[in-house]
């Protein structure tokens, strides 16, 4: 016979059957049983159920000395195979035998399961024999193989469940006082009613053996409650039983509690979570890592960082250290706010606690840096992981190549998407969807149907997003024509459009310089019962602020917001350039500041359009104020941010100032664009500061990009005046073949 343990478990904490766990769990009987009887006691109750004796139909005196010779001979000849020993007895062999058999040889453990094993292949033994053996199994101790024969029984196909449980319950209660009287026999079965998903009728054993006076071990209770919250409809049944239980005697640990904890998070309630984690030690179980990590998830995805920082610090108070679940909450949240420094400093002091960083935790890294456009951190990042042997996954490649595609370094993107495809991954809608869109907007608009194509080829099918990035690509390379037949093709394929659809014509118009088309489709898109949203009126505003008719740009704010659309962020910051390309600097300001005043939170972006104006103005002393004030605001700067103040203080002449920004910058793993190179080695230039000068002029060079005719003629002077007659030529040649031949048209501006 297979006898094996059935484990069973939460995908949240890992609940596994352990017999030694219910072994270790009989005092709780006899508590649970003190507490049952005090409450009985108490309310006036009569007493509880006793057991019922066992009696079982008596054999005849042939019968009789049939199986005792059946039993004499196997404890003979008890070292020989029972096939052997019992052939000469088969053929009278009835079923009435086995537990007569059974009666005689039942103090011999090893001897009853090889008997029953023999019975088992002539005929399954009916309900009572089998509920004899798991009675003699667990008064053995042996769990296991309790559990695979009660498990066995209710994994049977076509099972009438109902029925099958009343009669199960009634032998096993019937066997109970004469073949064991060991209590764990119920706890058993309750298991695995929990395991093959019987939830009503394990309750329903529970409160049976109440009436027996016997109640099932926390162990298997909490089984019960993690099993419950695996759906979410049982999330508020699991609450229910948890308050209920204890009624009856139940006393809860803290892996109960943890449960619980978890149920309410499910649902959303974080803060019913927090105070149940408070009353934990009320009750007298304490807290462990695993009740603060699952409020501090909690916390996280609700984005409270006080609170979660709060608890972390609690926590490590009662000595509990963070686990890999607690760090992945907190890298998560610091991501999601923007907050990638901290988020990597976090990583640092998690792998220097001995853990090890999985799949998921850089993958949120490499997303967040992605997200903030930071590309050059997340391939760090990126590198890091496959140096420690984690390989990235479908998100963690799909994540990246978004990255370079925000950036328009396709190159790079193309590259990783075959290097995902040859180490056998699929790409999803999602990461095909992400390399259209990036061939679209780098005006790619062939490759880009191409890998749409390929899409199709191999049975995925475009989604509107899909769609509408090809559509924005179309129309920003002015071909809007074309863009109206594949919305023609999107509504035959039944797609239907929406408004974000709607937006990227409009932005494509917009982008193309036909401003008066595009307000025309916004009258279209209303009469088909589309309204136009924030990003719609924010579209229309920047066309109108880069024309430089900011009273037309503020009509549609008024416009927008008389119908009651909130204006976001970039909204403000449409305006915000508006001013400054116009050159009023001053309401600028006075926007920023009213911003601050109604509690809209700027972003990097508002503050270095401000920056970039002032630095062009050489207004270095106001520049820096802005700066200092957006990071008093908590807000992190961008590779554009500095990018910016290396340029305005180079060209002040402020060396000490841009040469600190750049190790800053590089520090956090953002580069130098070729214009703020340009300006930074000018500067050292100007300075006489010949060596930093060269040092950046390589690492530029490194790194592919192109200083202008003045800094080739720079170095071709120094090197010619130092005597490097080689460099001297080899610079002349380079800079010949760039600026005669090649005239890159484009720049990493």
């Amino acid at each position: 016979m297979k006898r094996c343990a059935i484990s069973s478990f939460s995908p949240f904490l890992k609940l596994t059957y352990h017999p030694e766990g219910i072994t270790s769990s009989c005092l709780q009987f006899s508590f649970f049983r003190r507490c049952l009887s005090q409450r009985l006691s108490a309310s006036g109750s009569p007493n509880t159920r006793p057991f019922p004796d066992y009696s079982p139909k008596k054999p005849t005196i042939r019968d009789a000395e049939f199986v005792h010779q059946i039993s004499t001979a196997v404890k003979l000849r008890r070292f020989e195979p029972l096939r052997r020993i019992l052939k000469p007895y088969e053929s009278k062999f009835r079923p009435d035998h086995v537990i007569w058999v059974l009666m005689n040889i039942r103090s011999d453990y090893k001897l009853v399961l090889d008997f029953f094993d023999w019975a088992c292949l002539r005929k399954d033994p009916n309900l009572e024999v089998r509920c004899i053996v798991i009675q003699l199994a667990v008064a053995s101790k042996d769990l296991k193989t309790a559990h695979w024969l009660i498990h066995e029984f209710w994994a049977k196909p076509n099972l009438d469940v109902s029925l099958s449980f009343t009669h199960f319950v009634e032998r096993l209660i019937y066997t109970y006082k004469d073949w064991g009287s060991d209590p764990h026999v119920f706890d058993v079965f309750f298991q695995v009613l929990v395991e093959v998903r019987l939830l009503n009728e394990a309750r329903k054993l529970f409160d049976k053996m109440l009436n027996y006076g016997l109640a099932i071990s926390i162990g298997s209770c909490n089984l019960y409650l993690a099993r419950l919250s695996d759906s979410y409809d049982g999330l508020g049944v699991a609450i229910r039983i948890f308050s209920e239980f204890p009624e009856v005697g139940v006393c809860w640990n803290t892996s109960s509690y943890n449960i619980i904890i978890h149920c309410l998070c499910r649902l959303g309630k974080i803060k019913e979570a927090h105070i149940l984690l408070l009353k934990m030690e009320l009750k007298g179980c304490l807290p462990d890592v695993i009740s603060y990590s699952t409020v501090i998830n909690g916390y996280c995805h609700l984005g409270e960082l006080q609170r979660v920082l709060k608890l972390t610090e609690e926590m490590q108070i009662k000595g509990l250290k963070p686990n890999k679940y607690t760090y992945n909450s907190i890298i998560f949240l610091l991501c999601k706010s923007g907050k990638l420094v901290e988020a990597e400093t976090v990583l640092r002091e998690m792998m220097n606690q001995g853990i090890v960083p999985d799949n998921v935790i850089y993958t949120t890294l490499i997303d967040g840096f992605c997200k903030l456009g930071n590309v050059a951190a997340a391939c760090k990042v990126f590198d890091e992981m496959q140096g420690l042997k984690i390989i990235p996954d479908l998100l963690a490649y799909t994540a990246i190549i978004c990255g370079f595609c925000q950036i328009g370094k396709m190159m790079e993107a193309d590259k990783l998407f075959h290097e995902l495809l040859d180490r056998g991954l699929e790409p999803d809608e999602v990461t095909y969807t992400a390399l259209i869109d990036g061939y679209c907007k780098a005006g790619e608009i062939k490759k880009a149907f191409s890998i749409h194509n390929h899409m199709v080829q191999v049975g995925l099918t475009p989604n509107i997003v899909t769609y509408t990035a090809l559509v924005d690509g179309l129309c920003k390379q002015g071909e809007v024509d074309t863009a109206n037949e594949l919305l023609h093709e999107m509504c035959r394929k039944g797609l239907q459009l929406n408004i974000c659809t709607y937006n990227a014509i409009v932005n494509g118009l917009c982008k193309a310089g036909n401003i008066v088309q595009a307000i025309k489709l916004v009258e279209d898109m209303k009469v088909v019962g589309l309204h136009p949203d924030t990003i719609t009126y924010t579209t229309l505003m920047d066309a109108y602020c880069k024309r430089g008719e900011m009273v037309k740009s503020h009509e549609l704010l008024r416009e927008m917001l008389d119908k009651g659309l909130q204006p976001t962020v970039v909204t403000f910051n449409v305006l915000m350039n508006g001013f400054c390309i116009a050159g009023m600097l001053e309401d600028g300001e006075r926007l920023l500041k009213w911003m601050l005043e109604k509690g809209i939170m700027p972003n990097a972006t508002t503050y270095n359009t401000l920056m970039k104006q002032y630095c062009i103005r050489n207004n270095m002393r106001v520049t820096t104020a802005i700066y200092k004030d957006m990071c008093a605001q908590g807000i992190s700067p961008d590779s554009n941010t500095y990018n910016i103040l290396v340029r305005g203080h180079s060209k002040a002449r402020n060396m000490k100032e841009a040469w600190f920004l750049h190790r800053e910058m590089v520090d956090k793993g953002f580069n130098l664009s070729t214009t703020a190179y340009s300006a930074l080695i000018k500067g050292f230039l100007k300075r006489k500061k010949f060596l930093e000068a060269r040092e950046l002029f390589e690492e530029m060079r490194r790194r592919g990009l192109v200083a202008d005719r003045e800094i080739y003629n720079s170095f071709v002077d120094i090197n010619f005046e130092e005597g490097h007659m080689e460099t001297t030529l080899e610079l002349c040649d380079e800079a010949i073949e760039w600026f005669l031949v090649n005239m890159p048209s484009k720049e990493n501006k």
